[in-house]
């Protein structure tokens, strides 16, 4: 997986937990009255909803990528197994020289 991957898959975690932390603020506000309280509870519900439905739109773009990644590095391996196997061979030997120089 690469780093920018990682990265937005940190992103949409974070930001799951952003929703629900709002969703429970909304919740444990419901009882509050006033006109200000009820004009922002308005607008924060709105903006959850449009940032549930951009969360969704950015998860399933990251989850697009990683497969397409995922089925480029497969073809490659169907196509050229050697050169696969040479490049896990040398990333092997460089990951053993690093571990070995501890």
């Amino acid at each position: 997986m690469s780093n920018t991957t990682a990265s937005k898959e940190k992103l949409v975690a974070d930001l799951k937990l952003v929703v629900a932390d709002t969703e429970e603020l909304l919740r444990a506000t419901a009882g509050q009255a006033g006109e200000k309280v009820t004009e922002l509870r308005g607008r924060l519900e709105k903006r959850l909803q449009d940032a549930k439905v951009s969360l969704a739109d950015a998860q399933a773009f990251a989850t697009e990528k990683a497969k397409a990644a995922a089925h480029a590095a497969d073809d490659f391996v169907q196509t050229e197994p050697w050169k696969a196997v040479g490049i896990a061979a040398a990333l092997g030997l460089a990951l053993g020289v690093l571990i070995g120089r501890r």
